[in-house]
């Protein structure tokens, strides 16, 4: 049942590829940006449900991407735990499971946290299943993705394993589509800003 559930999450997610594949947006240079709020604002609930103040990653660049177990993108998963464990002194990756798209995260916080350590050996923190766009997304998502709370962006995920940049200030500096991997040049340049 799970390997039917993979497959169709993986068609899904290749028919979806080439709307995704591509798209960056990033924070205008050159321009003063005014952010009411900045990640250091925000608390959530991690999947063992202890509340984490989102300020103990002060002075370090995030990496916020929106999860899935069932989506022909999960493996990247990997890709995102090989680059933080190489790079966690300086960069954290915060994995936020979202059902939003395609129904491809369907299971409890345990099931996937279970799911995420057996199958990627996920050490990176990993936080409780959350909306990530529309009328009911979370707090979190909702200073992502509104101009007015972060200063410039307005684009949400289109898919699973979207990315936000955050840089060591808490401000929102870049938008990755789901394509995006951490071994992508743009990904790379924008972090090496």
């Amino acid at each position: 049942m799970l390997l039917n559930f993979l497959k169709i999450g993986s068609v899904i997610g290749m028919l979806a590829l080439p709307f995704m594949k591509d798209q960056i947006e990033s924070q205008p240079v050159g321009v003063e940006i005014s952010a009411k709020q900045s990640l250091y604002d925000f608390k959530v609930k991690s999947l063992d449900g202890k509340m984490v103040d989102l300020s103990v990653y002060k002075g370090k660049k995030v990496i916020i991407l929106n999860t899935a177990s069932k989506c022909g993108f999960t493996p990247q998963y990997a890709d995102w735990e090989k680059f933080y464990e190489e790079n966690k002194s300086k960069v954290v990756v915060l994995g936020f499971p979202s059902n939003q798209f395609g129904g491809q995260e369907p299971g409890a916080d345990s099931e996937i946290a279970a799911f995420c350590q057996k199958n990627y050996g996920v050490n990176f923190p990993m936080f409780s299943k959350v909306d990530v766009k529309g009328e009911s997304k979370c707090e979190l998502y909702k200073w992502l993705t509104t101009k007015e709370l972060n200063g410039w962006n307005e684009k949400e995920p289109s898919w699973n394993f979207c990315k936000y940049l955050i840089n060591e200030k808490g401000e929102l500096v870049n938008f990755f589509a789901s394509g995006v991997k951490p071994t992508s040049k743009e990904f790379l340049d924008a972090l090496n800003k």
